[in-house]
């Protein structure tokens, strides 16, 4: 099956969209810690949100997962995990680094890998390399690259700017380009483990398919399985933050600084939890969808996901005003970076489409 590639890149950028918004339910929690906010948020990301839209849109959800080979959930799970160390240390990166290189290293590689690692390992890369559609989806992919790496760039220069008028942007205070380039690494190696993950779920697919399940939900079951391995990760290091900071109160209305009173707004904090997470899932809910569509080239999903991610982040960027006191090259910059991640998007289609119509 070819699929359609169109619907695809539409599928994909929905997904970024779900991405690059899930934070902003998050910036509306009050008085709860960032250990006891992503924790309630991540479970509906990595556990409720999967499990719900898998059971009401696969065929013999637990039937299909219980036939899988156990090297397939193990692979799985295992990237997934991986994947969690990558955004967890993502920060990090930015710290040491700043904005400007510490994305252009942690995303940039976060692609690479998360793009090239199934095909160089199922051997296929040679022959996609040697096709006109492939050199042209590969093209595509290095535009993104670059993409990124100008909208990394104008992000900092919108950081100095800040700084040297006296925004509310500091520079990098704990710059240290050794440790930073050596977190860069390991992030964007970790986070571009879920694709990996994805590629290993195949097994899944096929059985969920022959269940009778509709083809673009068929990587539904597979997300359970990756997702759990996230919340492995994730959920291990935000109980020991709640053990270290003396949190787990604030689940049931303690405030996160008793000193300054107040009441905590509980149902709406869960609520506002539940919303962000279940806005980071969907991102990966309509991946699987795009991914199903992409036919030959569905590897090169992963670099639409991330270019959508890019793109709609960077415009919420605007809508809130983050790039107001920028000057106007900058934004002239950031908007160039835009336009390659959209040119992107419009070559990686155009090659996969050509594979659907030569294939």
């Amino acid at each position: 099956m070819n699929g359609n590639p169109a619907l695809g890149v539409l599928f994909h950028w929905i997904g970024g969209f779900s991405s690059a918004s899930f934070y902003v339910p998050y910036k509306r929690i009050q008085r709860w810690s960032w250990e006891v906010f992503w924790l309630a948020g991540g479970l509906f990301s990595w556990l409720i949100a999967p499990w719900t839209f898998a059971a009401l849109r696969t065929h013999d959800l637990l039937g299909v997962l219980a036939a899988a080979p156990s090297s397939t959930l193990f692979w799985c799970w295992f990237w997934g995990a991986m994947w969690g160390f990558g955004g967890l240390t993502f920060g990090l990166t930015m710290r040491y680094l700043g904005l400007s290189l510490g994305m252009a290293v942690a995303l940039g590689l976060t692609t690479v890998i998360g793009t090239m690692g199934p095909p160089i390992f199922a051997g296929t890369l040679g022959t996609i390399a040697a096709s006109t559609s492939g050199k042209l989806t590969l093209l595509g992919i290095l535009i993104t690259l670059v993409g990124i790496v100008v909208v990394a760039r104008a992000g900092s220069a919108k950081e100095r700017e800040l700084a040297s008028t006296g925004g509310s942007s500091a520079g990098v205070a704990e710059f240290d380009l050794r440790k930073g380039l050596a977190i860069a690494v390991f992030s964007g190696v970790m986070s571009g483990c879920f694709a990996w993950g994805l590629a290993a779920g195949q097994p899944i697919r096929d059985l969920t398919l022959a269940a009778g399940t509709d083809p673009l939900s068929q990587g539904l079951p597979v997300l359970c399985v990756v997702l759990a391995g996230g919340l492995t990760t994730n959920a291990l290091w935000c109980a020991w933050l709640i053990v270290r900071n003396r949190s787990f109160g604030q689940f049931f209305g303690a405030a996160a600084d008793p000193q300054t009173g107040g009441k905590v707004p509980v149902l709406s904090n869960y609520l506002l939890a539940a919303l962000g997470g279940t806005l980071w899932y969907f991102q990966f809910f309509f991946y699987t969808m795009g991914e199903s569509q992409m036919g030959r080239y569905g590897f090169s999903s992963w670099t639409l996901h991330m270019a959508s991610i890019i793109l709609f982040s960077t415009i919420w960027g605007f809508a809130l005003k983050e790039w107001q006191e920028a000057s106007a090259r900058t934004r002239t910059m950031v908007w160039t970076g835009i336009g390659l991640l959209v040119g992107a998007t419009v070559v990686i289609g155009a090659g996969n489409m050509l594979n659907a119509a030569t294939g």
